[in-house]
């Protein structure tokens, strides 16, 4: 057996990546930084020790199911029928993602 995990794919989805240099730099977020941990400081920078991202995605709900091995090579297409059996594909949705194929030890 083969344990297929999956979540569906929709126009609105969100996947950017800023650096937090740049999320630094922004005046409204150093703003909302320096009045929620150094109230009432002056003279106060915000810096990184080393550079890295932010990631902003669309939080995605994971479904799973299981498969015969036999049908290993129809994976992607057992996923979108098995969407559209529970009614996971709504108006703005037109896919699905595969996120793990795991095989069961029986």
């Amino acid at each position: 057996m083969i344990k297929v995990s999956y979540t569906v794919m929709c126009k609105n989805d969100v996947s950017k990546e800023i650096s937090l240099a740049a999320l630094l730099s922004n005046e409204k977020v150093e703003k909302a930084i320096k009045s929620e941990f150094a109230k009432g400081l002056r003279n106060l920078v915000l810096s990184t020790k080393e550079e890295t991202d932010v990631l902003i995605k669309t939080d995605k709900e994971v479904f799973e199911f299981t498969v015969n091995k036999n049908d290993f090579a129809d994976i992607l297409e057992l996923c979108e029928e098995d969407a559209r059996k529970h009614k996971r594909i709504k108006k703005e949705c037109d896919g699905v993602e595969l996120v793990d194929i795991l095989t069961l030890e029986l």
